[in-house]
C-alpha cells in the first residue's frame, strides 16, 4: 500500500535529499539518473505512483523523457524539477502532461505538497477514466483488479469468450463481481460501445416480468398508457445481462428460451414478433443443476444458458488480491468523498487478508467505504475495521486544562502592597502602589548591602553577584561614596 515515488535526476545529492524528505512521510523512493534509465524501469514494470523528473539532464532530457513516457502509455502523474530552465520550458512540460513543477532547491513542505497533489490528481483522472469506460460500455478485463491464479483463469476464459457471441453463464456467490465480469465480456467484444443492459431477475415483480423483459404495446393491459420497448429491445445490438436468472418464474423461462432460440420476442399486446440482436450473459448464485433436478428451472433453458460457464471465485479463495482491492477502493472513495487517505498500514492489510469475507468483494468494498469516512489518520488502522478486528478506536485525547490568562496570573498592585512586609528594608512600591524606578531600588539595595557587611566591598560584590569594579562604579553613580568613608 506504500506509494512509490520515482526520482529522476542526474544529481545524486539532490536525489538523496528528496529521498530523505519522502521516506520520513512513509513514501517508498526509487532512483533513476537519466531519462533513459527511468523509461527502462517503467518498461520493466517497476512500481512508480508518481514521477519526479528533472528537466535538465545529459542524454535524454526531462521534456523528451516525459513525451516518451506518454507515447508509451505511462500515465503516472509527473512533477518536473528545474534549476536553470526558463518559464517556457516549464510551460512545455505542463503541456506535455506534467501535473506540477518546482524550482530546486525546494523546501520539504513544498515537495510533499506537490507529491500529494499529484497523487490526488492521478486518482481523480483514474476515476474519471473508469467512469467514462463504464458509461461507454468499454470496461475490459484489464480493468479488473486481481492477479491471483483464480482471477487469472477468469480473465483468460472471459477474454476468449468475449471474442464470440457464445452465451455465457457466470456462477458464483453474491458479491463476487459477476456483473463486472459481464461488463468486461461486453467491453472486450465487438459490441463494445453498444448498449449494456443489466436486469436483476430476482427483483422483478412477477406480474410485470414479461412486460419488463419483452415490452408491451399501448393499451395492452390496465395501466399501459404508453408503449414500452422492454429490456431486450433496449439492448438491441449490445449485451443483455440477466442477473440471478435462476429467480425467473417457469412461465417466463419458456418465453426466454424462445427469445434465445429464435432471436425474436413477442411484446405484450403486439400483433407480430420483433427481431432482436442481443448477446445474452446470465449469472446466478444458485446451483442451477439442483434447480433443474427439483423442477424449479427448465432443463432446456439451463443447457441453452450454460454453454460457456465462468466460475467467479469467492474472495476467500483469492486472498492475495485483497491488498490491490483495498488500494483500489481507497483511491476511489478518496475521490468520491474528497478524502486524502494514503492507504492502509501493513498490519491492517494483513488483518483484512486473513478475514473470510462471507459477503465477498461487496463486503470488503463497504468496509473500506466506512473506514474512509471515519478515518482521521493518513493510513487506515485495524481499529477502523472494528467489526473485523474487534478493536475500537482509541478515545480522543482528553481536553487540556485551559491555560490561565497572563493578566489573571499577575497580582494587582493592591495585592502587592497588602502582601509586602511592613518593615521591608528595600521598598518595591511607592506610596501610591506603583513600582519604583529600578535605579532607586538598586541604590537602596546597594546601600543596604554596604550596611549589612560593614563596608567590606569584596563581600558586598560577591553577595550582589557583580564585580568589584562594577560595584565601585555604581557607588559613585548613586552618590554613596560617603558610606565608604564612614565604614573606614
Amino acid at each position: 500500500m506504500t506509494k512509490t515515488v520515482l526520482v529522476v535526476d542526474d544529481d545524486p545529492t539532490q536525489r538523496r535529499l528528496i529521498q530523505a524528505v519522502l521516506e520520513r512521510e512513509g513514501f517508498a523512493v526509487a532512483h533513476a539518473e537519466s531519462g533513459e534509465a527511468a523509461i527502462d524501469r517503467l518498461v520493466a514494470g517497476a512500481p512508480a505512483d508518481v514521477i519526479m523528473l528533472d528537466l535538465i539532464m545529459p542524454g535524454l532530457g526531462g521534456l523528451a523523457a516525459l513525451k516518451e513516457m506518454r507515447s508509451r502509455g505511462f500515465n503516472q502523474p509527473v512533477v518536473v524539477l528545474t534549476a536553470t530552465g526558463g518559464i517556457d520550458t516549464v510551460v512545455q512540460a505542463m503541456q506535455a502532461g506534467a501535473q506540477d513543477f518546482f524550482v530546486k532547491p525546494a523546501s520539504p513542505e513544498r515537495i510533499l505538497v506537490s507529491i500529494r497533489n499529484a497523487l490526488h490528481m492521478g486518482d481523480l483522472k483514474g476515476e474519471v477514466e473508469r467512469l467514462k469506460k463504464r458509461a461507454g460500455g468499454r470496461i475490459t478485463f484489464d480493468e479488473m483488479i486481481g492477479s491471483s491464479p483464480a482471477m487469472t483463469m477468469v480473465k483468460r476464459l472471459g477474454e476468449r469468450a468475449a471474442k464470440s457471441s457464445i452465451p455465457i453463464l457466470i456462477l458464483g456467490e453474491s458479491g463476487v463481481g459477476k456483473e463486472l465480469i459481464a461488463r468486461a465480456v461486453h467491453g472486450g467484444s465487438d459490441r463494445a460501445g453498444k448498449p449494456f443492459v443489466a436486469v436483476n431477475c430476482g427483483a422483478l415483480p412477477e406480474n410485470l416480468v414479461e412486460s419488463i423483459l419483452f415490452g408491451h404495446e399501448k393499451g395492452s393491459f390496465t395501466g399501459a398508457t404508453d408503449k414500452h420497448l422492454g429490456k431486450f429491445q433496449e439492448a438491441n445490438g449490445g449485451t443483455l445481462f440477466l442477473d440471478e436468472v435462476g429467480e425467473l418464474p417457469l412461465d417466463m423461462q419458456v418465453k426466454l428460451l424462445r427469445a434465445l432460440q429464435e432471436s425474436e420476442i413477442d411484446p405484450v399486446g403486439a400483433k407480430r414478433a420483433v427481431r432482436v440482436d442481443v448477446r445474452i450473459v446470465s449469472a446466478t448464485n444458485r446451483d442451477l443443476a439442483q434447480q433443474v433436478a427439483a423442477g424449479r428451472f427448465r432443463e432446456d433453458l439451463y443447457y441453452r444458458l450454460n454453454v460457456f460457464p465462468i466460475e467467479a471465485p469467492a474472495l476467500r479463495e483469492r486472498r492475495e488480491d485483497i491488498p490491490a482491492l483495498v488500494e483500489h477502493f481507497v483511491r476511489r472513495f478518496n475521490v468520491e468523498e474528497g478524502k486524502r487517505v494514503q492507504g492502509a498500514t501493513a498490519e491492517t492489510v494483513a488483518l483484512l487478508a486473513a478475514h473470510d469475507w462471507p459477503g465477498n468483494v461487496r463486503q470488503l468494498e463497504n468496509a473500506v467505504y466506512r473506514a474512509i469516512i471515519l478515518a482521521d489518520a493518513p493510513y487506515l488502522q485495524p481499529y477502523d475495521f472494528p467489526a473485523i478486528s474487534g478493536v475500537q478506536a482509541p478515545p480522543p485525547e482528553p481536553a487540556q486544562p485551559a491555560m490561565p490568562r497572563l493578566m489573571d496570573a499577575i497580582p494587582s498592585a493592591q495585592q502587592l502592597i497588602d502582601e509586602m512586609p511592613v518593615d521591608a528594608p528595600v521598598k518595591i512600591l511607592d506610596e501610591r502602589g506603583h513600582l519604583r524606578k529600578l535605579e532607586d531600588i538598586e541604590r537602596d539595595l546597594i546601600q543596604l548591602a554596604i550596611e549589612l557587611y560593614s563596608g567590606h566591598m569584596s563581600e558586598v560584590a560577591r553577595r550582589l553577584g557583580i564585580g568589584r569594579s562594577t560595584l565601585y562604579r555604581k557607588v559613585r553613580e548613586q552618590g554613596l561614596d560617603g558610606m565608604l568613608d564612614e565604614a573606614v
